[in-house]
């Protein structure tokens, strides 16, 4: 199995210059390439530039361009050049499913913030110095630099990535290694029901809050939006209102991970099997569609678009798809079942007669069945639904 670590790089000033140059010239073979794709579609007969041709090119552009593109990695330029294709081939792929399409865009200097090598060895070095009691990695025209290597990195290195966040520097590992043993069973089988008053309640009538990182630090981020607004382009109090926000939504990413992964952690290590539900998030949050008055041209009904985006704000800031990826992942390590259900009238359907109606549920807390008066609490009813769901297909899938 394959799996990624990141680790804190701690790059010498003049090491902070040379990754930045990096990221800088990898940045103009991004956008040339897209320039040479969007000419030779627009002037030379619609003709299709791909992969295979331009990196065909790239060793007359390091020999034309020694100073810049002649010091890097060749593999590394190479994977550049891959990743432009994929965002070629996810476009074509939209165009064809009637989605909006998002034509690839030139990437400005500030926005390009990666490079990867593909393979280990080849224009980098994990671990390069191995007798020296501080971990290093190496990069060609950068040098040796340390890492904060906060845990040991287990299997073989495959490939490695440079990654840049504010001011920080990242090194991104991924490591090819054997699936690790089991966590010993025990016994124990839950459901859970994602919700937004609460991240998630169980089969077991045990529930885990929702921090709502977002929302605490909504005051700050609103007063350095403010700030930033403020500033005239191309200044230096602009450049660091910017490093100022961009700050700001680091640390509730991070806070937002951090939960995630010991929420998920408890789960794994507590149950054999996690049932959840199938969301579709990206349906979830998508405005609502707008209203036409009928009796007045050009003119709108109201549709609740305001109560809606104060609804996705509340999807997106509880993380749900973070955390079930995370889930995933972490089950697949522990050999643990993972089983995503149905929803639907996950949280209408009475658990103890199976009676299904809107009135089940009288408010947003309160499940009460009118066909046999069972109570409880709607999240807790809407996982046991999910755990039966889920071991319903456990069984079908065995049998």
């Amino acid at each position: 199995m394959i799996r990624a670590y990141k680790f804190l790089m701690r790059p010498t000033v003049g090491q902070q210059q040379a990754l930045a140059e990096m990221l800088r010239d990898h940045c103009s073979l991004y956008n040339g390439a897209l320039q040479e794709r969007r000419d030779a579609w627009r002037h030379v007969s619609r003709t299709t530039v791909r992969y295979g041709g331009q990196s065909a090119q790239l060793k007359e552009i390091r020999a034309f361009d020694p100073e810049c593109q002649g010091r890097w990695s060749f593999s590394s330029q190479q994977a550049t050049l891959r990743r432009l294709d994929k965002a070629f081939a996810a476009f074509f792929r939209r165009v064809e499913s009637g989605e909006k399409p998002g034509y690839p865009r030139f990437r400005g200097v500030n926005r390009f913030d990666t490079v990867d090598f593909p393979r280990n060895g080849d224009g980098c070095r994990w671990d390069s110095t191995p007798h020296d009691p501080v971990t290093r990695v190496r990069f060609q025209g950068v040098g040796h630099v340390k890492v904060h290597r906060h845990r040991a990195v287990v299997g073989t290195v495959r490939t490695v990535s440079v990654k840049r966040e504010g001011k920080r520097w990242y090194v991104v590992l991924t490591a090819e290694q054997a699936r690790p043993d089991p966590l010993p069973a025990t016994g124990s089988v839950v459901g859970i029901d994602m919700g937004i008053a609460n991240l998630l309640a169980d089969s077991d009538g045990e529930f885990v809050a929702n921090p709502r990182h977002g929302r605490k630090a909504a005051a700050k981020l609103e007063a350095a939006q403010q700030a930033l607004s403020r500033c005239k382009r191309r200044g230096n109090r602009r450049r660091k209102a910017v490093e100022t926000v961009a700050g700001l939504h680091r640390k509730v990413r991070r806070q937002r991970l951090d939960h995630a992964h010991k929420t998920a952690l408890g789960l794994v290590r507590a149950h054999d099997l996690i049932a959840h539900e199938d969301l579709k998030i990206r349906n979830m949050v998508k405005a609502p569609a707008p209203k036409p008055d009928p009796e007045q041209a050009g003119a709108f009904l109201p549709n609740g678009a305001a109560a809606k985006a104060g609804l996705n704000r509340s999807i997106s800031d509880a993380g749900w798809g973070v955390f079930l990826t995370i889930l995933h992942a972490k089950a697949e390590s522990a050999g643990r079942e993972v089983i995503a259900v149905d929803p639907r009238n996950t949280s209408r359907t009475c658990p103890a007669c199976g009676h299904t109606t809107a009135e089940n549920r009288p408010t947003q807390d309160t499940f009460h069945c009118t066909g046999c008066a069972h109570r409880a609490h709607s999240d807790t009813v809407g996982a046991v639904n999910v755990l039966r769901a889920g071991l319903a297909r456990r069984n079908a899938r065995k049998g």
